[in-house]
């Protein structure tokens, strides 16, 4: 099918779904990407204490933390 085709059934309405290869689809911004940081000791040891008391590991503990310092302050730079 032509793109012009395509762009036609879309403007109508259409239902173009079974033209697209959905098996190709990712959503902009949840794409992974490793980075490598340096952390004194004593960050890791205490990063470490704080997963084995929640059962997860070192990662998910630093992932999730540092999610959640960063929707904190998106949300205290809107305005109320």
């Amino acid at each position: 099918m032509k793109a012009k085709e395509l762009d036609a059934l879309f403007d109508s309405g259409e239902d173009i779904t079974q033209y697209l290869d959905m098996s190709t689809l990712t959503k902009n911004g949840t794409q992974t990407k490793k980075i490598n940081v340096d952390f004194p000791e004593w960050v890791i040891n205490s990063l470490d204490l704080e997963a084995k008391k929640i059962g997860v590991t070192r990662q998910s503990i630093i992932k999730v933390w540092i999610a959640e310092r960063l929707k904190e302050e998106a949300q205290s730079l809107q305005p109320n």
